[in-house]
């Protein structure tokens, strides 16, 4: 995303890998694999210089809205810190480039240039009565265009939203625009008002490797809060490269912790057993993904220690992913260090993912298919110690028992639920602290009785295994 070096001193990072280590040997024989990313910026500068990030404010919202952005657009300029680049983008009817002025296409934020720009946003040009844009696609693309002439260290587009440019079969043209964009930005989205659709607002922000919010009445301080949030950036982008062995047919890697993304990655030209996955805006504190590899064991021998993969982040930090083909007519002896660690991690993506579908299917008035989705999330989430999930739930329903997933369903306005669905996908989270140390092996959600790492029903009480 960027061309230019980032500030030494570079801060320390810490990879540390948990998978479990014995697997069925099969032709589709699945190795997941727990990456834990420690961040260290101790004697690291605090603050990213201004100078070195790029901003574009896009207000993409209806005429019949401008009460959303009337005070909060003019407080965020207010805010810049100095010697930041930045734009604003409103549309007329396409996107078009509002501040600067004068045939300029960046402006450098001083006294003199915050006081423009609050000046010219009271007559900012928003959608009116006849054509829109068609959809999402025209904003990132003005975006894409704009970043490209501006290669500085972070570039990020904030996109201000009320749904009004929405339209049906555009999802296509938004993909193929996403594609184009792939590593030259990345995007927070603030939703206002209670007219839009979630999906394309968490396409984009999933794609664009940023978040997606609901953020009326506190506006000002989303988009505030997001450029201060680039400026404690320490390296704008790192790749998480990935060398596997022959046998290795598929590679993956989704971001788990602290916002859920799935990685992008392409095998490296001239070295087909290379993968890399771009990743952006790293801070100190860490970071989870889910690696999955998809091998064909034909070739391999059996109760041998393999080395199925190298994960390499940046140039000094490397890491193996080590395993074997356990014998198909024996069980392993016991479950190994680290395999619970992954086990957590799909647990906690079942857990947004049930959070999701309930959610979605009561906007929908499909209130038992809600119920049982969101009595499943409840379930995982008292399992997981993942207390956010539950306050999420209670929004929208009774939490009679998490533990046995039984939730009873409240009278909701099916139009609030949006921002609720933007929190389960996009919003942060953790893992839970168990997922860090190993455990002797899984254990039943139901009546806690140990259970074998083969497992999949508890032997005690007959409950399938999560």
């Amino acid at each position: 995303m960027s061309s230019s070096p980032t500030r030494p001193p570079q801060p320390g990072i810490r990879l540390h890998v948990d998978l479990d280590h014995d697997v069925r040997p099969h032709r589709n024989a699945k190795i997941e694999a727990h990456l834990r990313v420690d961040v260290d910026a101790d004697g690291v500068p605090t603050d990213l210089p201004a100078v070195e990030l790029a901003v574009i404010i896009a207000v993409d919202v209806a005429e019949a809205h401008r009460a959303a952005v009337r005070h909060a657009l003019p407080a965020a300029l207010k805010a810049l810190p100095d010697r930041i680049s930045f734009a604003v983008l409103g549309s007329g009817p396409e996107p078009v480039l509002c501040y600067p002025r004068g045939g300029e296409e960046w402006a450098v934020a001083d006294r003199e240039q915050r006081r423009r720009a609050v000046f010219v946003a009271g007559s900012l040009p928003l959608h009116r009565d006849g054509p829109r844009p068609a959809g999402y696609a025209p904003w990132v693309a003005r975006a894409r265009t704009l970043l490209a002439d501006r290669p500085l260290s972070v570039r990020h587009l904030v996109l201000i939203t009320d749904g009004s440019s929405a339209a049906r079969g555009t999802s296509r043209a938004l993909a193929e625009e996403l594609d184009r964009c792939a590593g030259q930005f990345t995007c927070d989205v603030f939703a206002v008002g209670a007219d839009w659709d979630p999906d394309p607002l968490l396409t984009l922000a999933e794609r664009l490797h940023g978040t997606a919010d609901f953020a009326d009445g506190g506006l000002d301080r989303s988009i505030t809060a997001a450029i201060q949030r680039l400026r404690r950036v320490h390296a704008p982008l790192l790749p998480i490269d990935v060398t596997v062995r022959p046998c290795v047919r598929q590679v993956s890697i989704s971001e788990k912790a602290p916002r859920p993304h799935r990685l992008g990655g392409l095998p490296q030209p001239g070295r087909p057993i290379r993968w890399s996955f771009p990743t952006y805006q790293w801070e100190q504190g860490r970071r989870d993904y889910l690696l999955t590899l998809v091998a064909d064991a034909d070739g391999d021998p059996l109760e041998t220690t393999l080395q199925f993969a190298m994960v390499s982040i940046g140039r000094h930090v490397h890491h193996p992913v080590v395993a074997r083909w356990h014998l198909p007519d024996s069980s392993p002896p016991q479950a190994p260090a680290g395999a619970d660690s992954v086990r957590a991690l799909n647990a906690t993506g079942r857990m947004r993912g049930a959070l999701r579908k309930g959610l979605v299917a009561l906007e929908a008035h499909k209130r038992q298919a809600a119920e049982d989705w969101l009595g499943q999330a409840a379930r995982l989430a008292a399992r997981l110690g993942s207390d956010w999930v539950l306050e999420e739930i209670r929004t929208v329903a009774d939490v009679e028992d998490a533990a046995a997933g039984r939730v009873r369903l409240r009278p909701v306005d099916a139009r609030s639920l949006g921002p609720l669905i933007l929190r389960a996908v996009s919003g942060p989270g953790s893992l839970p602290a168990d997922a860090v140390a190993a455990r002797p092996g899984p254990r039943c959600g139901a009546c806690g009785t140990p259970a074998g790492s083969e497992a999949r029903h508890c032997i005690t009480c007959g409950e399938k295994l999560l």
